[in-house]
C-alpha cells in the first residue's frame, strides 16, 4: 500500500529484457501518457476500444486532478524510472494501472503483438530523507550512460566528456529540463527538487562530479543501491 505524501522509486521493465521503446513515436507516446493520465479520471471505454496511432503526443492543457507529483523520470529503451510523490490515495495504483493498461494497448496495436510487454506488475522503493532524495534524480538522469557505456558502474566511465554530452542531447528524461533545457517541462514539478538540489548549475555540477570524479562517483553509486530495484 502506497502512502499519500510519500515519495517512491518506480520501475519496470519489459518481459524477458525486450525492448519495449522502439522508435522516437513509442518514446513520446509514453510520455504524453505520463501526462494525460496523471489525473483522477479513469480511462473512458473509447479510449480502451481505440487505439490511435497518429494520436497528438504532445500534452495539451487539460484541467487534471493530479494522482502523482512527477519529479524525474528516465525512458530507456527496455524499461522505464518515475521518482513521484503519491498525491491522493490510491494515486500511484491509479495511475500505473491506467499507464500499464495505455502503453500495453498502444504497443500491442503498433506492433501487432499480443499479451503483457511488462515483466510484471511494476516495482516501488519507498524514498527516505533527503539524501535519497538527492541520489534518485541522478541515479535516473545517469541511467543513458549504459546506451554508450554498458558496465559504467563496475567500470568507471572512459570518456567523460562524451558522457556528458550525450546526456545533454537524451530526450527521453527530465535531466534536459532541470539543466535549463525546455524538453517537456509540462510532465514534471520541478519546484520540489530545485528547492532541495538548486537550479541547472547545481544539476550539471551534482552529475559532472559523479561522472568525471571516480571517489564521487563510487560513493554515489554505493548509496543509489538502496533505491534500486532488480
Amino acid at each position: 500500500t502506497f502512502i499519500t505524501g510519500e515519495y517512491y522509486h518506480i520501475f519496470n521493465r519489459g518481459v524477458e529484457k525486450r525492448d519495449i521503446f522502439i522508435d522516437d513515436g513509442d518514446f513520446l507516446r509514453f510520455i504524453h501518457y505520463l501526462y494525460v493520465l496523471n489525473d483522477d479520471q479513469p480511462l473512458s471505454a473509447e479510449f480502451r476500444q481505440r487505439v490511435d496511432l497518429t494520436y497528438e503526443v504532445r500534452p495539451r492543457r487539460l484541467k487534471r486532478e493530479l494522482l502523482v507529483d512527477i519529479f524525474t523520470f528516465c525512458l530507456m529503451p527496455n524499461h522505464y524510472h518515475i521518482f513521484l510523490r503519491q498525491r491522493v490515495d490510491n494515486g500511484i495504483s491509479k495511475f500505473m494501472q491506467k499507464l500499464g493498461t495505455a502503453e500495453s494497448m498502444f504497443f500491442n496495436a503498433k506492433y501487432k503483438h499480443s499479451g503483457s510487454i511488462f515483466q510484471g506488475k511494476f516495482k516501488s522503493v519507498l524514498v527516505k530523507g533527503e539524501s535519497q532524495t538527492i541520489v534518485l534524480p541522478n541515479y535516473q538522469h545517469l541511467n543513458p550512460i549504459d546506451l554508450i557505456e554498458p558496465g559504467w558502474k563496475e567500470n568507471g566511465i572512459k570518456n567523460p566528456r562524451r558522457a556528458i554530452e550525450f546526456l545533454e542531447n537524451y530526450r527521453w528524461s527530465s535531466y534536459l529540463d532541470y539543466v535549463g533545457k525546455k524538453n517537456f517541462p509540462s510532465i514534471i514539478n520541478q519546484e520540489f527538487l530545485r528547492g532541495i538540489i538548486g537550479g541547472p548549475e547545481e544539476f550539471k555540477g551534482i552529475i559532472k562530479g559523479i561522472i568525471f570524479d571516480k571517489a564521487i562517483s563510487n560513493k554515489f553509486l554505493k548509496e543509489s543501491k538502496s533505491l534500486t530495484i532488480d
